[in-house]
C-alpha cells in the first residue's frame, strides 16, 4: 500500500529563498503602498526600503511570518 502524499510544510516551500529575495519580489509585485496595506508595518509605510525592512524583519519573527505567508500566497497565485 502506498502512503498518502505529504503536504510540504511552509518552511520547506521557502527553502533556499532568502528574505531579501522575498522582499524584492513582493515590492516588485505589489509596490510599497499595497504591501503596507496588506501587512501593516511602519517599515513598509514610512520611507520604505528593502534594507530597512530586512533589518526589522530579521529581529521580529511575527512580522517575518506575515511576509513569508504573503510571499507564499503570491507565489501560489501567480505560480
Amino acid at each position: 500500500m502506498t502512503p498518502p502524499p505529504q503536504t510540504p510544510s511552509p518552511h520547506a516551500l521557502l527553502h533556499g529563498i532568502t528574505l531579501e529575495r522575498m522582499m524584492n519580489e513582493l515590492v516588485e509585485h505589489f509596490g510599497w503602498e499595497a504591501l503596507a496595506g496588506r501587512i501593516n508595518l511602519r517599515c513598509f509605510a514610512l520611507d520604505p526600503s528593502v534594507s530597512s525592512s530586512l533589518k526589522f524583519l530579521r529581529k521580529t519573527p511575527w512580522a517575518r511570518e506575515k511576509v513569508e505567508t504573503l510571499y507564499l500566497h503570491m507565489r501560489h497565485t501567480i505560480g
